[in-house]
């Protein structure tokens, strides 16, 4: 467990995620950049899922943010293109740390996702183009035979990213840490973005 000497004290939430972030990295277990992502449909209908971050401390809308990649075509994409603004949520059960983050989302130029797209394994690149995230599938079996057709398109050469497969960034207006305490005495502290771009920071009751 943390102890008091662990207070929560930064006054820049992005430097002290990347304290966290690579104290992460350094002892969890499995996949220290899983996070939810948690969007809602124009009419307010919720959802939630796991991703993987790929990058933060990007600059694309008014603050530092952080990029995922998806299927635009998916539910998450979909809600993301018709109301984008998110929440993302990091738990590091080994840590006894979470991270929340509120902000609006913009997709990444076509040149950061080809970039992206590009560095990954092959098989991820073609299963990106034979899924169709979120819709309907008949069976198991129909998803191998669609791999295997969009393989024998791509036996030479590079394969290009699906111009539906793309990047999000959330741009965050909000960061609250979250460290254990015994007793559930745990600690709180939300940084919020100030029109000039600074940070105002707050305790919160647990």
């Amino acid at each position: 467990m943390s102890n008091e000497t662990d207070a929560i004290t930064a006054t820049d939430p992005m430097a002290l995620f990347d304290e966290w972030f690579a104290l992460a990295k350094a002892r969890e277990p499995n996949d220290p950049e899983a996070v939810a992502v948690a969007t809602a449909s124009p009419d307010g209908w919720p959802s939630v899922r796991m991703v993987l971050m790929k990058d933060h401390g990007v600059h694309l809308g008014d603050g530092a943010g952080f990029v995922f990649y998806t299927n635009s075509h998916s539910r998450k994409g979909g809600e993301l293109l018709a109301n984008p603004k998110a929440a993302m949520l990091f738990h590091w059960k080994s840590l006894r740390r979470q991270i929340r983050i509120e902000g609006a989302v913009e997709r990444v130029s076509d040149e950061m996702a080809d970039a992206y797209f590009a560095s990954r394994s092959r098989d991820s690149q073609l299963g990106a183009h034979a899924s169709q995230q979120s819709q309907p599938l008949s069976s198991r079996g129909q998803f191998i035979a669609d791999i295997a057709r969009v393989t024998a398109r791509h036996l030479i050469g590079t394969v290009p990213r699906p111009p539906h497969w793309t990047g999000f960034c959330l741009s965050a207006h909000a960061i609250e840490f979250w460290m254990d305490r015994p007793f559930r005495l745990h600690e709180r502290r939300r940084f919020e973005r100030a029109p000039d771009g600074g940070w105002s920071s707050s305790l919160l009751y647990p």
